[in-house]
């Protein structure tokens, strides 16, 4: 089993999240926050499914139909980086 370690930017794009599901729909804003980590918890399991990120380097879990967790993993540990929606342009524009 792999150790999972979930980054500061992780929670807090969590707590924005919840805050802004919170606002129309606060009994879903609670439940999502620890249905997402619930799924990242699981990925201690080296056979919990993930994909290849759109980043060299990363990968990504789909914890929810809209939501996507950024990972980094090697043969120890899988961290959660963000956690951004499924809509969400990611990478970003390339740099000019």
């Amino acid at each position: 089993m792999k150790v999972v370690l979930r980054t500061q930017s992780y929670r807090d794009d969590l707590d924005e999240i919840e805050a802004y599901i919170a606002q129309g729909n606060p009994r879903a804003g609670a439940t999502l926050w620890p249905h997402i980590d619930d799924q990242v918890a699981r990925l201690a399991d080296p056979l919990f499914p993930r994909r290849p990120g759109r980043v060299a380097g990363t990968r990504e879990l789909v914890a929810h139909e809209n939501y996507l967790v950024i990972l980094e993993e090697n043969e120890m540990t899988v961290t959660a980086l963000a956690v951004l929606h499924a809509r969400q342009r990611y990478p970003g524009p390339p740099a000019t």
